[in-house]
């Protein structure tokens, strides 16, 4: 097949001889000299390998080839337009998606706010939140089904990440706890307390179980998957339990009562991911500023 070497230039040309029907005004429209433009139309059916005008002394008119040809570049251009527009409803956030996983604990205290003003600012954009754990939001990352995953755990090694932030752990027991009037405890004051774990499968569990300082803490036959449900043992004086900060809003009641785990291994970075090498889009970079906003301002 013959390489096609023609130039948006050499169709502006076509297309205005096409429409004027005269080399005259459609030299004067692409501005060049009429010898210029009429060496432009023959290298144009040069490349075609045939007539696309027929000329006489008074008219121009296309060929049959001609015309498909001018029919098939009106397409070609509107398509175009199309195109960019598409892309400029993007750029100004009129159109477009963004989805988002999030940890339970980032879902309730980040998001919201986050959500809210991006709603605000850009009422067009659909919105997906998916509040799940680590493993299952970073499946959804790897899948493609959201353009960023916020996450304390699990294997990231395959992710773009940036660090939100390295979070304290708190200890949660009753008031009337022994440890319950403490504005800070470290974990050594924890042995022989009857503790009450979150499940293996929840990233607090895994980033406990490679903190070394977390070794000599006592087992515990109660292990829960849902904060709530861990409010409401403790509550009930079933034992006690130490939770990362962004989950604190959980233990808001009456008789419950948080100090900070004074131990400085024991943190939990809370980071954001996304595919490596891949560039977010417009909309997702401005949902990723509000979530470093509410970030930055220390939101519980």
């Amino acid at each position: 097949m013959k390489s096609i070497n023609l130039s948006v230039r050499d169709i502006e040309a076509f297309m205005a001889l096409a429409q004027a029907r005269h080399f005259t005004r459609a030299a004067e429209r692409c501005h060049l000299s009429q010898s210029a433009f009429s060496q432009r139309i023959q290298r144009i059916e040069d490349t075609a390998g045939l007539k696309l005008f027929e000329r006489s002394t008074r008219h121009v008119t296309l060929t049959p080839e001609g015309q498909v040809f001018a029919d098939d570049v009106g397409r070609i251009e509107q398509d175009l337009r199309t195109a960019l527009g598409n892309l400029q409803n993007l750029a100004a956030r009129r159109v477009g998606r963004v989805a988002v996983a999030a940890l339970p604990s980032v879902a309730a205290v980040w998001m919201p706010p986050a959500i809210a003003q991006y709603r605000r600012q850009n009422p067009q954009i659909d919105i997906q939140l998916f509040d799940t754990l680590a493993a299952a939001g970073l499946a959804l990352l790897r899948e493609g089904k959201v353009d960023f995953a916020i996450t304390a755990g699990g294997d990231l090694r395959e992710f773009d990440t940036r660090l939100l932030r390295d979070e304290r752990y708190w200890l949660v027991c009753r008031k009337d706890h022994a440890l319950g009037t403490q504005t800070g405890i470290c974990l050594k004051q924890l042995t022989g307390q009857n503790m009450i774990h979150m499940a293996r499968s929840s990233s607090v569990r895994q980033h406990l179980a490679h903190v070394a300082a977390v070794d000599d803490l006592p087992t515990s036959t109660l292990e829960v998957e849902h904060l709530a449900t861990l409010a409401a043992l403790i509550a009930q004086g079933l034992g006690i339990s130490i939770v990362p900060e962004l989950t604190l809003f959980h233990f808001e009641r009456a008789g419950l009562h948080t100090c900070p785990v004074e131990d400085n291994a024991l943190r939990r970075p809370v980071v954001l991911a996304q595919r490596k090498g891949e560039a977010l889009s417009v909309a997702a970079q401005e949902m990723v500023a509000l979530v470093l906003a509410q970030v930055g301002s220390g939101v519980e």
